[in-house]
């Protein structure tokens, strides 16, 4: 008689779970309080759906700061290329983009959705929506079922609890594992908000709101430290209460120490250029508008909304002309436009996060399996585990990675 896997969330790893599971000869019942699966996929990477990173388990593993030793079985066990892998022989073509991204080259995370809701169908797997686990039935040590919020209890030899973390509530994700977690006995690590946007201090945010900036170099400094935590090329948005965008939620995975506001933000407004050909360049721009007042003379190099702020903080008159602006108020000029700083304040809340960091203490599950190391038959995948990895198709892949140790440990569990 086939054993019975029940698995809490169809999200990224549940479904992957669910998937191996089956695969490999179980019984699987999915459960997911939602009326529809993998809501929380669907808006990954603007609807676009960054699936993995086309790259190493090893480097899935670097670009992981939390735990990421954890997940060495689990990114060998299903790497990126069998993630591509997977999808393609699910129909679903895909491409490569810069930072090695992959993506559907439809650009729709929609076609990822349906792959993996038709692969579990073909398994045979059981999906029950609107469906909540209220608790975990556990006799002398062993995982035996779950209670559910209707009051119906359902029978397991395992369960896998893979139902997201506290970022995005209304996908599911609401922290509910966490709380099952605890039951059983674990210890979950401080939850907090990763690939986040972040809360700015003065009016310049709110007078740059809906700004976007592309080719910027963007960098996050602790204290007074010289060395950035973070430093990248790309894009970035300003916003009413601060700063948002590709650059701004990678940075905020790196700031691990201190508090927010323990951070300076450098934005390099020109990072093609060194100061000395940017110099050059305001030297040009200058001739061309001698006669003009300063105020006038940054069109060509700046966005007209950017102006005023770059205008304020270079301390020269809007009406100085531009043929007696000295060289050391040029030179200046030319320093804040290459180190533009912001003053971070605090993160956003943890709903508005792409993922969390934090969650069930690693320590307390086995990296080669993903089963408790406090109750049998109970496993956990995707990001539910206090793992979390930077931007970029990382987070996607552990989802997978833990799904799928988990889903086919599950399976094979022999007590």
């Amino acid at each position: 008689m086939s054993r019975t896997v029940v698995i809490i969330g169809a999200g990224a790893s549940g479904m992957m779970a669910a998937h191996f599971a089956a695969k490999s000869g179980a019984g699987v019942i999915l459960l997911e309080r939602n009326k529809k699966v993998c809501r929380k996929v669907m808006i990954t990477g603007k609807g676009r759906c960054n699936v993995t990173n086309n790259s190493s388990p090893d480097n899935i593993i670097s670009k992981t700061p939390t735990n990421g030793r954890f997940l060495y079985s689990a990114v060998n066990f299903f790497s990126p290329d069998d993630t591509m892998a997977f999808f393609e022989s699910a129909g679903v073509e895909l491409k490569t983009e810069r930072g090695n991204r992959v993506f559907p080259s439809s650009d729709k995370a929609a076609d990822i959705v349906d792959a993996l809701l038709r692969t579990v169908k073909k398994d045979g797997c059981k999906i029950l929506t609107e469906k909540q686990a209220q608790s975990l039935i556990i006799d002398g040590n062993r995982i035996s079922g779950i209670m559910l919020t209707d009051g119906e209890a359902v029978k397991a030899d395992s369960v896998i609890i893979a139902c997201g973390g506290a970022s995005y509530p209304k996908t599911g994700s609401d922290g509910s594992g966490y709380a099952l977690a605890k039951l059983a006995g674990h210890t979950i690590k401080e939850i907090k908000p990763s690939l986040v946007p972040i809360e700015c201090g003065g009016d310049v945010c709110q007078r740059l709101q809906g700004l976007s900036l592309k080719n910027v170099n963007f960098s996050a400094h602790f204290k007074d430290g010289k060395k950035p935590v973070f430093s990248e090329q790309g894009e970035m948005l300003f916003t009413h209460f601060g700063v948002s965008g590709p650059l701004v939620l990678s940075a905020s995975s790196h700031m691990k120490k201190g508090e927010v506001k323990d951070y300076r933000f450098v934005i390099d407004l020109k990072p093609a250029l060194d100061i000395d050909t940017l110099d050059k360049r305001l030297v040009r721009d200058f001739d061309e508008f001698c006669n003009k007042d300063f105020a006038n003379s940054l069109g060509k190099l700046l966005p007209s909304k950017l102006i005023p702020v770059i205008i304020e903080r270079s301390g020269i008159a809007p009406d100085e002309k531009c043929n007696s602006i000295t060289k050391h108020q040029r030179r200046e000029l030319a320093q804040l436009i290459k180190s533009l700083e912001i003053k971070p304040v605090r993160f956003r809340p943890i709903d508005e996060a792409i993922i969390t960091s934090g969650g069930i203490s690693t320590k307390e599950i086995n990296p080669k399996t993903m089963e408790s190391r406090l109750v049998g038959g109970l496993y956990f995948a995707g990001e539910v585990i206090d793992v979390d990895a930077y931007t970029g198709g990382y987070n996607l892949q552990i989802a997978f990675s833990t799904g799928a140790l988990a889903g086919q440990s599950s399976a094979v569990d022999e007590y």
